[in-house]
């Protein structure tokens, strides 16, 4: 029997899938059945009327290959349902009705929370449909077209949740054979359902769809399937590779003009790799997805089980690198107001306000992030791009938000020139733009109406609870704002000579305007931080720090920044466990979004080795800010503590390429590879901390320690005496020397410097006596136990 092609009228062999000369899909014969658009029953549902004497016709849903899809109220059973009209076309072949009726029956015994539950197939008036469970939400294809890659974290849990339905479904012997992106559902929660079970066949039935019949969609089919062979689980295992393509590099491994062409590539083409589209994905991912794409389907993975166990390794492998993804895609669609305010540039003849670009951005994030509607990028995240030239899309990828301001500032004399502009990342146009010429003083005016404008444009009601803090000024005196501006430059810098410079500035501040209260919060912080790092002695910095912290909360008591700051001297230098869990709990009371109180509480939990409030508490801080340096090292620090070390060693590691001269990364490496063993590499990261920090006492003893436990004793002597040397002309706490006699098996000096740095409050004790591995071997010691209840750790 011949198969004339409907578009150029070629005759075809009766077995021939697409016309040879056109490559249409050629009509099926009663051999070759294929899945195509049709045309619509004579029936059109209009909402409101009933079908079928019980289906309440609420909306229509969609169209696929089979015939329109119906959101309906079912007023026999009270809920609402899908309602799938089949094609007269199809509906008219007897044995294409046999074998939907029969697969059905094992459709509906697929009982599981990521597949859409079939319920029965009937006959309205000679129009035949099919009853399912209504599933809200968006189809994989609309999420895809909509922010284009996903993120490997989201690709992956969706991935997850596919393989679990499927491992049901082949358990109970039935395929898909249909698997595509747009018969994927996910709610607003990001749960996923597998749709259409409905065309799917039973393994075990055979002789009801045999081989040759064609069953699919040619950018999603597998070579079998595409040549008309019998099709088994390993299909769908294929089908799934290629949505996993799709979400990774936001599109499909093959094209074509037709279907015959696609149809030919998944045959004989290799995909190109997924890592050349999108350089993201972790190399073992990629082999993932190249794997499920296998030509030869005894070369794929066997079976969804197996799948799963890849994925679920893979993402404990890579668990950083997800966490720090950013919010994913399917939970962006909570979000449809995002923004980042990327740093302002500096357009001043002089080229010397920077610290006034940054300030202006800063000021406009700490407003913005004051609307409860508003997803605002953290400063940290935002300014990943300044001084780079960057792509919107990238911005808007990275970032995860659907617009961005940006500006410039020149400033000369008394004058000030604003620019700003707020952009759509989907299609790099300007929502809004305008330019302020303006006096110096008229700053904060400038501020609030960029703030409000942006609040129009992204159509947000401003709560009148939050109009009262958005408003809110610490000070009118410019010159203050202005010192103020510089302070919180430096400090941002976080290493000593910015601390101590962003110090001179925060004071001077206080005395230009002795009421501004952030100043003394900076105060604080910097204060804190010296005194960790042994920049300052300890009985020197937190006394200090901590009335300058209570004169903030005195001055503002919903100062968040300020209540983080005394929950961290509570911490180190006061010892006062419940003191400091209030004051962290109060400063995210005030401020959730404040990542780096939530940071410091999830140490504080560590310290005292609540491990899992303090994972659950950092992941919160890696939401909000996920490209900090700070708090993805210390992401690794909750796993070390954990004894998670491996783990621990590759986020620290991560957090190097993030940025190669970031000090933090190469300390905490260091203490990983101690707990290994691995003595070469704890040397070469201690000796670049010592490099990157210009010589700190700190970190110079944790060398000293590595040098003694490799069995460099040499050299850990002579580190000895350079700490001694160090000593006669700033301070050197007296732990760094217990380490290194630590790391020299001499135990009376160890518990001797313990004793002194207790003596001191030496900081650096609450971090590591208690709940860090770095002690394991004397944890037992009753010298080391009676040290522990001194400090009230026991």
């Amino acid at each position: 029997m011949l198969n004339k092609c409907p578009k150029c009228k070629s005759d075809n062999p009766g077995t021939a899938t697409f016309c040879a000369d056109c490559g249409t899909q050629l009509p099926s014969l009663e051999k070759i059945e294929v899945t195509e658009t049709l045309e619509t029953p004579k029936e059109e549902l209009t909402t409101g009327s009933t079908f079928a004497g019980r289906y309440q016709i609420i909306e229509e849903l969609g169209k696929g290959g089979m015939g329109k899809v119906y959101k309906v109220h079912d007023t026999k059973i009270k809920e609402k349902i899908a309602l799938k009209l089949i094609r007269p076309e199809i509906a008219k072949d007897k044995k294409t009705l046999e074998r939907f009726s029969n697969e059905l029956k094992f459709a509906r015994k697929i009982r599981h929370k990521n597949i859409c539950q079939m319920f029965d197939l009937g006959e309205e008036r000679g129009t035949h449909f099919i009853t399912m469970e209504f599933v809200p939400g968006q189809d994989l294809k609309g999420l895809i077209r909509q922010t284009g890659q996903l993120a490997v974290g989201t690709t992956i849990n969706i991935a997850k949740q596919i393989c679990d339905g499927l491992l049901e479904a082949h358990k109970l012997g039935v395929v898909h054979r249909d698997l595509k992106p747009s018969n994927i559902m996910i709610d607003k929660e990001g749960n996923v359902r597998i749709m259409d079970f409905g065309i799917a066949r039973s393994l075990s039935a055979k002789g009801i769809t045999g081989a040759g019949v064609i069953i699919g969609t040619p950018e999603y089919m597998s070579p079998e399937q595409v040549e008309g062979k019998e099709t088994d689980q390993r299909s769908d295992i294929y089908s799934l590779g290629v949505i996993l393509y799709e979400m990774a590099t936001g599109q499909t491994p093959f094209k074509g003009d037709t279907p015959f062409t696609i149809g030919v590539k998944h045959k004989s083409e290799r995909p190109k790799d997924p890592k050349e589209l999108n350089a993201q994905i972790p190399e073992d991912f990629s082999r993932v997805i190249l794997r499920c794409m296998e030509k030869d389907k005894e070369c794929r993975y066997q079976s969804a089980g197996e799948l799963l166990a890849e994925l679920e390794k893979i993402e404990k492998e890579t668990s950083k690198w997800i966490l720090t993804e950013r919010k994913s895609e399917t939970e962006e669609l909570k979000w449809q107001n995002s923004i980042a305010v990327l740093p302002f540039v500096d357009l001043s003849p002089e080229k010397d306000q920077e610290y006034f670009c940054d300030g202006m951005a800063e000021e406009l994030i700490n407003a913005l992030t004051k609307i409860e509607k508003l997803q605002v990028a953290s400063r940290t995240s935002s300014f990943q791009f300044k001084e780079k030239g960057y792509d919107i899309h990238d911005v808007g990828r990275k970032l995860n938000v659907k617009t961005f301001l940006e500006g410039s500032i020149r400033k000369a004399g008394n004058r000030l020139r604003v620019t700003a502009q707020l952009v759509n990342v989907d299609d790099g146009y300007h929502l809004w733009s305008e330019k302020y010429d303006r006096k110096m003083e008229d700053i904060f005016a400038i501020q609030d109406e960029i703030s409000i404008a942006i609040i129009d444009k992204l159509k947000l009601k401003l709560l009148k609870e939050e109009k009262a803090t958005f408003i809110k000024r610490y000070t009118d005196d410019m010159e203050a704002y202005d010192l103020y501006l510089k302070g919180r430059y430096f400090w941002n810098r976080r290493y000593k000579g910015g601390l101590q410079k962003g110090l001179e500035y925060f004071n001077q501040t206080i005395k230009k305007d002795p009421s501004y209260a952030p100043a003394y919060a900076g105060i604080a912080d910097s204060l804190s931080i010296l005194g960790l790092f042994g920049w300052l002695p300890p009985k020197e910095a937190f006394p200090k720090a901590k009335a300058t912290a209570l004169k903030a909360i005195e001055i503002d008591d919903m100062l968040a920044e300020a209540y983080s700051s005394l929950g961290w001297i509570n911490m180190l230098y006061d010892w006062n466990w419940t003191a400091a869990e209030k004051a962290f709990k109060r400063a995210l009371e005030i401020d959730p979004n404040y990542a780096i109180g939530q940071l410091w509480y999830a140490l504080y939990l560590l310290y005292m080795g609540r491990f899992e409030e303090a994972t659950s508490t950092i992941m919160k801080a890696l939401e909000i800010d996920s490209l900090s340096l700070l708090i993805n090292v210390n992401f690794g620090c909750t796993l070390y503590f954990k004894r998670q070390y491996d783990e621990a060693i590759e986020q620290w590691l991560k957090t190097i390429e993030m940025d190669p001269n970031y000090l933090l990364s190469y300390w905490f490496l260091g203490a990983g590879y101690a707990s290994k063993g691995m003595w070469k590499e704890v040397i070469y990261a201690f000796e670049k901390a010592v490099a990157l920090s210009e010589e700190s006492p700190f970190f110079i003893g944790f060398l000293g320690f590595a040098y003694a436990t490799s069995g460099q004793k040499d050299k850990a002597r002579k580190t000895l005496n350079q700490l001694e040397k160090l000593s006669k002309e700033r301070y050197v706490s007296p732990y760094y020397r217990a380490m290194i006699y630590f790391g020299l098996g001499e135990k009376d000096r160890l518990f001797e410097y313990l004793e002194k740095a207790y003596e001191a409050r030496e900081p650096i004790l609450i971090p590591t006596i208690k709940a860090a591995p770095f002690f394991d071997s004397v944890r037992s010691d009753p010298e080391f136990k009676a040290l522990l209840k001194k400090i009230g750790l026991e």
